[in-house]
């Protein structure tokens, strides 16, 4: 089953969109969660950034913050804003696995310091750090640069 977004420029109207297709879809094709009636996808293949944001969940903003209620969520950053699954639905999947790789020279240790906070450290929460919601339920893939400082 494929799902095409609409297109527009209105995050909220495509977030909705979105939302009310993903909801249309029987459970035999997509399942719900018997306790939380939340989607519950086969896989969740989750990028990272730096700074903590997992889809476009990023830190210090509301979205992180959305509960069960809402699968899918506007963010309105950019030009056209964007749209992102809300972290109860990511967290959900079956399998969720998050990867993190590439250096630059910005960032010549990619994602390293990134991936500590993400994965060890203590005193990070889902606003500051966005990528914590999934700790405890995500398999990690990272190269040698973004593993480097979990010691």
């Amino acid at each position: 089953t494929t799902i095409v977004m609409d297109g527009t420029g209105d995050g909220l109207a495509e977030a909705a969109s979105y939302e009310a297709k993903l909801r249309a879809l029987p459970e035999e094709i997509l399942p719900r969660c018997a306790d939380t009636g939340l989607p519950v996808f086969d896989l969740a293949l989750i990028g990272v950034g730096d700074d903590g944001h997992v889809g476009s969940l990023y830190p210090g903003r509301d979205e992180v913050l959305a509960g069960p209620e809402k699968w899918v969520l506007p963010v309105d950053m950019k030009s056209p804003p964007s749209i992102t699954l809300s972290l109860p639905v990511m967290s959900g999947a079956r399998q969720v696995v998050i990867a993190a790789c590439g250096v630059s020279d910005k960032y010549p240790q990619g994602k390293s310091e990134g991936m500590k906070r993400a994965v060890v450290a203590d005193g990070e929460t889902i606003v500051t750090f966005p990528a914590v919601g999934l700790r405890d339920v995500a398999t990690w893939i990272m190269d040698e640069a973004a593993a480097s400082k979990l010691g």
